[in-house]
């Protein structure tokens, strides 16, 4: 089955392949929200109409004494764009500031806790990524290592080497659907967004294994030859997933708390698997859809995070996003020449958007910035570091999550005014108003 988009629709998805932010300016560009995804791992949905109710107000924590009204006025502007509630973290120069605004949950006044934990989404990628060059550092595999040579059961093509799988560069089809240059949408697992929303809805608990994943994905045509283009695919990561626990002989949670979350003291980071549940306190997360020619919300914050496996599963809190970024980049986690590999920047014809291993290398107005970020039904996570980690911007959003992504363009402009609040001080920008 193939869904024809228009080319304005094609652009725009195309555009939006790798997350959070860049679907958001997908829909500034296109001038309009898109109103289809195909990929799992990008989308973020609408709370438009539902939650015009919600009281906006935030509360600095661990703030140092500081007043940062531009940064509490920023994000109660995201939640009046249509978002349940915001929580973000900051670490400058001034110090920290932490706050949220909006509501823990539709129709509630209680705001979204300060540290909750929230679904990561493809923030996954990052740390998975810095796992396996971790292990490369303990010579455990070679980033140029064929990945058939460690993982023979799947048939890869031998030029699909590790770093490929880390940098989007494989070629291999993403198993949660692809949108190809002539604009037809092939789909692949039920996800969340399109025309397989119900579907998904009904099935929100059931179990996927990575290994029925990948090979979803090695039934599907290849999007290109190893190594001669740049897509954004789940697939890569899932793949790095079994390479992680082939290699070692441990499950990717065992390596995730001995190599990351032990060492950094990260107990508000989750590796979930096929646990549907997340840890107190934390933010609820809404999916909208149509049944029968009615319309509901219902909560889902409860999942089974196993449809997207290591391309976007993870649980954490913005505290344990700022402490992992900024030691990713400050090099407590990596020897010095790897980090610079997985800050190389590989052309991925996003603009001012390349990719590293793991990371995306953004250039903005007010400089590089290193980052990933992730929307896993209705949650949604922020993480932002200037390239010595000295900086950071942590959040966590939830909201009411749905098929058609109308929330899109004026989450851009929110979190355009955002960055330029936190990363250039709050100079205005004349080609894109703050206000």
């Amino acid at each position: 089955m193939t869904i024809t988009l228009s080319d304005q629709d094609k652009s725009t998805l195309r555009i939006a392949a790798y997350g959070a932010v860049s679907l958001m300016a997908a829909a500034g560009a296109a001038g309009k929200p898109h109103r289809s995804a195909a990929d799992g791992s990008i989308a973020l949905g609408s709370a438009t109409g539902l939650v015009g109710h919600v009281l906006a107000e935030a509360v600095p924590e661990a703030a140092a004494g500081q007043d940062r009204p531009e940064l509490q006025r920023a994000i109660e502007e995201i939640v009046e764009s249509g978002f349940v509630g915001v929580s973000l973290r900051v670490h400058d120069e001034r110090g920290e500031w932490a706050g949220s605004a909006g509501a823990r949950e539709l129709g509630g006044t209680a705001k979204p806790p300060i540290d909750g934990h929230a679904r990561i989404g493809s923030n996954t990628k990052t740390f998975t990524a810095t796992l396996v060059l971790q292990l490369v550092a303990e010579g455990k595999l070679g980033l140029d290592d064929p990945a058939a040579d460690h993982l023979p059961e799947f048939g890869l093509d031998r030029r699909i080497t590790v770093r490929m799988l880390l940098q989007h560069t494989s070629g291999l089809f993403n198993f949660t659907g692809e949108v190809y240059d002539d604009g037809t949408i092939a789909p692949g697992i039920p996800i969340p967004y399109g025309t397989t929303g119900k579907q998904w809805v009904d099935n929100r608990l059931k179990t996927y294994r990575p290994q029925e994943l990948v090979e979803l994905a090695l039934s599907k045509p290849a999007r290109f030859e190893p190594g001669t283009g740049w897509s954004y695919s789940n697939t890569n990561y899932v793949l790095a997933r079994l390479l992680i626990e082939k290699v070692t002989g441990r499950s990717l949670a065992e390596e995730m708390r001995r190599l990351i979350l032990g060492p950094l003291g990260l107990s508000g980071t989750v590796v979930p698997d096929t646990s549907p549940e997340i840890p107190e306190p934390h933010a609820h997360a809404y999916y909208r859809y149509e049944d029968a020619g009615e319309h509901k919300t219902i909560d889902v914050t409860r999942q089974n995070p196993s449809w997207i496996s290591t391309g976007g599963d993870m649980i954490s809190t913005t505290q344990d996003l700022h402490t992992f970024i900024s030691a990713l980049l400050g090099g407590r986690l990596l020897p010095a020449p790897l980090l610079a590999e997985m800050c190389t920047p590989h052309p991925t014809g996003i603009p001012n958007m390349d990719y590293g291993l793991g990371v995306f290398v953004v250039t903005t107005d007010g400089g590089t910035l290193i980052s990933h970020n992730g929307a896993a039904v209705g949650h949604a996570a922020l993480m932002y570091g200037t390239p010595d980690g000295s900086k950071t911007l942590t959040a966590a959003l939830n909201c009411v999550d749905d098929a058609d992504l109308s929330i899109a363009a004026a989450f851009q402009k929110a979190q355009h005014r955002l960055l330029h609040e936190v990363f250039r001080g709050g100079q205005a920008d004349p080609a894109q108003p703050a206000g």
